[in-house]
C-alpha cells in the first residue's frame, strides 16, 4: 500500500503545524515549521523547513532547511525587537500588535508548480517562484523567478533556463501537474523514460 494517500498528509514527528491546508499525497519533513500557507497536491518539504504565507504549487520539491517567507522586522520604527509587537509576553496589561502580524500574513510567496528548492535555500517574502523553477542549495531569492529558470547565489541570479522557451511555454500549456491520479500513473512510464520534447508530443 501506498505510503502516501489522498485524505491525509503524512506529517513526520516533530512539526509545528499552524493555519494550513494541504492538498492530496503531501508530506511534511521531521522537525519542519508550516505557517499560513497551503500546500498543493503532491507537493512536500524535507526535514526541518520552515514555510510561512506561502501559497506552494502541487508537485513541489522543498530540500531540507529551506526558508520560505521568513517573518521581517520593523525596520523603520524605534526597535526592530519583538518586545513591542509581541508585547503581551513581556507586559501584564500589553497585547500583541495584530495590525503588524496581519502585515507580514499579507506578504505572501507564491511557489509555482513542480518547483525545486535546494538543500538551505531561502526565499523572501513576496517572491514568486514560477512553475518548473529550480532555486539551487543556498541561494538566497529576493526577486521573482521565471518560470523554469535556473537561479543560483547569494542575492541569486538566473543561471540558465532548463527548457527553451517554446518548450517551457507548450509544458505549461500541458499542465500535466492537473492530471488524475490514474492519468499520473498511466504516464509513469513515460515520465520516467521520456525526455520533455518528447513527453510533449505524446502527450500534446
Amino acid at each position: 500500500m501506498p505510503r502516501l494517500t489522498a485524505d491525509t498528509p503524512f506529517i513526520h514527528p516533530d512539526c509545528e503545524i499552524k493555519d494550513a491546508t494541504f492538498g492530496a499525497y503531501t508530506e511534511v519533513g521531521r522537525g519542519s515549521r508550516i505557517a499560513h500557507s497551503q500546500f498543493g497536491d503532491y507537493s512536500y518539504c524535507d526535514r526541518y523547513a520552515d514555510i510561512a504565507n506561502t501559497t506552494v504549487g502541487k508537485f513541489a520539491n522543498i530540500a531540507a532547511y529551506v526558508r520560505i517567507g521568513a517573518t521581517d522586522h520593523p525596520m523603520e520604527k524605534a526597535s526592530l525587537h519583538h518586545f513591542h509587537y509581541r508585547a503581551g509576553d513581556y507586559f501584564d496589561d500589553a497585547t500583541d500588535d495584530d495590525a503588524w502580524f496581519a502585515h507580514r500574513r499579507g506578504r505572501r510567496v507564491t511557489l509555482g508548480h513542480d518547483t525545486w528548492l535546494g538543500n538551505g535555500a531561502q526565499v523572501r517574502p513576496e517572491v514568486t517562484i514560477g512553475h518548473g523553477a529550480v532555486v539551487a542549495g543556498g541561494a538566497i531569492v529576493t526577486k521573482d523567478v521565471a518560470p523554469y529558470m535556473i537561479v543560483a547565489g547569494i542575492p541569486a541570479v538566473p543561471l540558465r533556463a532548463r527548457f527553451s522557451p517554446s518548450i517551457a511555454d507548450r509544458m505549461m500549456a500541458l499542465a500535466w501537474w492537473d492530471w488524475s491520479h490514474d492519468a499520473l500513473h498511466r504516464a509513469l512510464g513515460d515520465f520516467r523514460s521520456l525526455s520533455a520534447e518528447a513527453f510533449l508530443e505524446r502527450y500534446e
